[in-house]
């Protein structure tokens, strides 16, 4: 996430000397998964920018050194990273909420009310779920927008789902999933989204509840499709699905900010015109050279 305006990309590339120059392509899945929002193109980049301490907070210019050269932090990076980590955890609530109907007696006191209401909860965790999807950070574009089209389709599957299937039937929505496990066909693609989204964070950072989510989830609403699952497998694992999904929205905010930003200069990169580049590219060569 990079600001544009300021300083002319040509004058990015004869700015930037790292210390080393890392000019190897990175392989493996996390090069392709762990990274920032890549800014829209255009001549001009701002890179100057207030960076943040271990705490994760805006405080004395902290410079990083990317591959393409060093870069900082701004105060819309950590906004934006915010906003990201809250529409997490506005999913995992929502869910959590919403879920939590599959356990409570029918004659317990809030039984009722959160019934009547939970499709609300359906609605603002999606919401939720969109919002982080529009946020992450993904070097490359093409899978955030396979993510973010995923959403898309179990958006509109849901809505269609309700409007053709559920309201004729006088059901709300996520009741008619529960007793018509065919549906899953129309909702799944929303699942799938957040299904690569937690597959990211687990293997961008390790994290071992994101990368059980990733198989969890699947395996509930395959498990639900296909009939293959009990009652009491997919209740175990949907509890199972809830502990995780908390812990996993939680830990994002114990990250520092620099986590889920990537190495901006690849971006700053990527915004640039074919001939900038190799500008860049020769200038840093130079200086690799002289190192």
């Amino acid at each position: 996430m990079m600001s544009l305006g300021g300083v002319s990309t040509v004058a990015v590339a004869v700015a930037v000397r790292p210390p080393s120059l890392r000019f190897g392509v990175e392989r493996g899945m996390s090069r392709l998964f762990c990274g920032g929002r890549v800014p829209s193109s255009g001549t001009r980049i701002e890179c100057k920018a207030v960076g943040e301490n271990q705490r994760g907070s805006l405080a004395n210019s902290v410079v990083y050194q990317g591959v393409y050269g060093p870069w900082t932090i701004d105060s819309d990076d950590v906004r934006e990273v915010i906003l990201y980590r809250s529409g997490l955890v506005t999913a995992a609530a929502s869910f959590v909420i919403a879920a939590s109907a599959a356990f409570l007696p029918d004659n317990f006191p809030l039984s009722d009310i959160l019934k009547q209401n939970i499709d609300f909860f359906y609605v603002l965790g999606s919401g939720g779920l969109g919002l982080s999807l529009l946020l992450i950070h993904i070097y490359v574009t093409e899978i955030k927008r396979t993510l973010q089209a995923l959403w898309g389709l179990g958006i509109l599957g849901s809505v269609a789902t309700y409007i053709a299937l559920a309201q004729p039937a006088h059901r709300n929505l996520v009741q008619y999933v529960v007793d018509n496990p065919s549906t899953i066909w129309f909702v799944g693609p929303l699942f799938a989204a957040l299904t690569g989204l937690v597959f990211k964070e687990g293997l961008c950072y390790g994290k071992l509840e994101a990368g059980l989510l990733t198989f969890i989830i699947p395996i509930v609403l395959l498990g639900h499709l296909s009939g293959l699952m009990d009652d009491g497998a997919k209740v175990t694992l949907l509890a199972s699905w809830m502990a995780l999904f908390v812990i996993f929205a939680g830990r994002k905010f114990t990250q520092p900010i620099k986590d889920d930003i990537g190495d901006k200069s690849v971006f700053i990169f990527n915004a640039l015109r074919d001939d900038e580049k190799k500008v860049l590219i020769d200038k840093l060569e130079q200086q690799e050279t002289q190192n």
